[in-house]
């Protein structure tokens, strides 16, 4: 199991890396590609991952990235709008064959897995996007491996008994101390490719630091879905680690606060 959750890892880390490195229309088409899977395995936890609702989820996301392409931010509204009259329209016309929390689910699936995960292309895209973007992944996953790593070498009280019983508070705060240290060593690395007025080391930390705290909910949320649900994995996609929302689960939470964090600590 090991051998194949690392091969697995390596072969994402090798995926990640290629599509950021080239960045435009790869970026585009591999994040939207993962969104529309995991809504798939979100909507697959209740069934209905084939059903009318999930015809207007999975065409409500490919419009919306399509806005996202083409940067017609000022439709995003509408369109949800528009998405979710079409979801109450087949729930009052096909009733009672769709209960609330299917309408509900396929509304949430879109903004939960699509616009959040969007944030990614929307960093890749900026000036200097192809240094930023890491930090995404940076304080997801370095908080994730640093805040394992603290738990069993520290960890003596538990963050949530009931939702996931081995993860600790000492684990949460070495993980997020770690991820500031990361993002403090990554800004050092950067310097010497972006010129700004400021120093990127501090910046990067903070970013990663406040990206590490929130990813925690990410990873906790994923979770949850999946206790409520009495399911191990959204999906067996990725041998080792599951499926996308499996895998993806923090970096969904991450994505945006890094992206708008961005925009308010450094000047584009």
């Amino acid at each position: 199991m090991f051998k194949q959750r690392l091969i697995s890892g390596i072969v994402l880390v090798i995926i990640a890396f290629v599509t950021l490195y080239f960045g435009g229309m790869l970026t585009f088409l591999v994040t939207a590609g993962i969104s529309l899977i995991g809504m798939y395995e979100l909507l697959r936890v209740i069934h209905i991952e084939k059903s009318a609702l999930a015809v207007i989820a999975y065409s409500g996301a490919v419009l919306y990235y399509v806005l996202v392409l083409l940067n017609l931010d000022q439709y995003d509204l509408p369109l949800m709008l528009l998405i979710l009259v079409m979801l109450f329209a087949v729930y009052v016309f096909t009733f009672p064959k769709y209960k609330i929390s299917g309408v509900s689910i396929a509304f949430f699936s879109i903004f939960y897995v699509s616009v959040m995960l969007s944030c990614i292309y929307k960093i890749r895209v900026l000036e200097n996007g192809a240094c930023m973007v890491v930090l995404v992944f940076l304080s997801a996953w370095g908080n994730d491996t640093l805040a394992y790593c603290c738990g069993r070498l520290f960890g003596k009280h538990k963050m949530s008994p009931v939702l996931s019983p081995k993860k600790t508070i000492e684990g949460a705060v070495g993980g997020v101390i770690g991820a500031g240290v990361l993002g403090f060593l990554y800004g050092l690395i950067a310097e010497n490719f972006i010129t700004e007025d400021f120093a990127l080391a501090p910046a990067f930390a903070l970013v990663c630091a406040v990206g590490g705290l929130i990813s925690i909910v990410g990873d906790l949320g994923a979770s949850a879905i999946k206790r409520n649900y009495d399911i191990k994995d959204y999906s067996n996609l990725i041998p080792g680690h599951g499926g996308i929302l499996d895998r993806f689960d923090s970096i969904i939470f991450t994505a945006p606060i890094i992206y708008y964090l961005l925009t308010l600590v450094v000047d584009f």
